[in-house]
């Protein structure tokens, strides 16, 4: 394995296709710091969802603003009602800026960084800072629905699982602001095709490549 003073590696890819799995396996292995951008927008959901807001966006700015990374790691924000509200969310280009600044703030200052969300390749490390590398993640909506379900330790129907799975990843691949898209030297991983462990391995040969 090879020791790098500057790896930045983004991961995008679909709901539940095991992206934050991989991530944070090649992120351990690598001793990267870990970003999860799913989550920042899932923090902004439970915030609006909580608070109500009258205006979300200057409260929203002004919450980011006040918080950071490690404290909202720390909260409980895979939940269905947060699902369901964050792709609406997401679609809002007033609120992908407060993010995306909040994102940027946190690359500016690490070197050895993942990131994995919707679109880091294609927007948060299309430049200044770029990529080392791109990786895009895929899993069948059934393979991907059951692996949710279990998640949510089958409160769920696993029906409403897989519908709620495919609007979700419809919405972010047809949404205006900053789709969900695979760009063009970004490396494919199917997860419904491969283990945890050959995930890793494959993420790895690549990562290893690089001069």
């Amino acid at each position: 394995m090879k020791r790098f003073y500057k790896l930045i590696i983004a991961c995008d890819g679909e709901s539940a296709s095991g992206k934050s799995t991989a991530a944070k396996l090649v992120a351990r292995k690598y001793k990267l710091l870990l970003v999860n951008s799913g989550l920042l927008y899932r923090y902004g959901s439970k915030l609006i969802i909580e608070n109500k807001p009258q205006n979300i966006i200057p409260f929203l700015s002004n919450k980011f603003k006040k918080t950071s990374y490690k404290l909202i790691e720390k909260q409980n924000l895979h939940t269905e009602v947060i699902s369901n509200h964050v792709a609406l969310l997401a679609k809002n280009k007033k609120v992908r800026e407060i993010i995306n600044r909040f994102q940027k703030k946190i690359i500016k200052n690490n070197k050895r960084i993942c990131i994995e969300g919707r679109d880091i390749a294609s927007k948060i490390l299309a430049k200044n800072p770029k990529y080392d590398l791109a990786f895009y993640f895929k899993c069948d909506v059934k393979i991907a629905g059951y692996r949710r379900w279990l998640d949510l330790k089958k409160k769920i129907p696993l029906k409403m699982v897989k519908k709620s799975l495919y609007k979700r990843t419809l919405m972010d691949k047809k949404r205006k602001n900053s789709p969900l898209i695979k760009v063009k030297d970004s490396i494919l991983i199917k997860t419904d095709k491969l283990t945890k462990k050959q995930v890793l391995t494959k993420m790895s040969y690549y990562i290893d490549k690089l001069n």
